[in-house]
């Protein structure tokens, strides 16, 4: 009896540690974080073709080929917001997603471009933060590898949009 009881706390342990290990999972409201997503305009930038008159709508948050150049800092695409593993979140655990959607900072420690807008999406609330990524990990995954980034010298090999700030 005592060694039955024994096997089963050990498997248990064994399970608890696998499950331990496994990144958190989002339990907000994937109907709820479309809405956020919209209203951030999320898919503005993320979504291939989102900036030509035909974005590719089959493909939602997939990474854009169109980039935008910022002057003195480089040429920044936005990247697959997907669940892939490759080029997408897929590897990254909601924790890291909200943090860089709030904070701008990636989990590799890279600063986002400034032109993601993670100021005005600081304020989202916990339960707003688990809606939007629910709603991310609710999108089919993508396996699409956006561009760069590449630095203010470098020739990017697809399109761009320059800013220009008056001097």
């Amino acid at each position: 009896m005592k060694r039955s009881i024994l096997v089963c706390r050990l498997a248990l342990a064994g399970l608890f540690a696998v499950v331990a290990t496994v990144p958190a999972r989002a339990e907000g409201n994937p109907e709820r974080g479309a809405y956020f997503a919209a209203i951030s305009d999320c898919g503005g930038c993320h979504t291939p073709g989102a900036m030509t008159p035909e974005p590719d709508k089959t493909r939602p948050m997939a990474g854009n080929d169109i980039g935008f150049a910022l002057p003195g800092l480089g040429i920044f695409y936005p990247p697959n917001l997907t669940s892939d593993m490759a080029t997408g979140l897929g590897g990254w655990s909601d924790d890291e997603i909200a943090h860089a959607i709030r904070t701008g900072e990636r989990p590799d420690g890279r600063i986002l471009a400034p032109i993601m807008p993670w100021h005005a999406y600081a304020a989202y609330t916990d339960a707003d933060m688990a809606d939007l990524i629910a709603y991310l990990r609710s999108l089919p995954v993508v396996e699409h590898q956006v561009p760069g980034p590449f630095g203010p010298d470098e020739t990017p090999p697809a399109p761009y949009m320059a800013f220009v700030f008056p001097e």
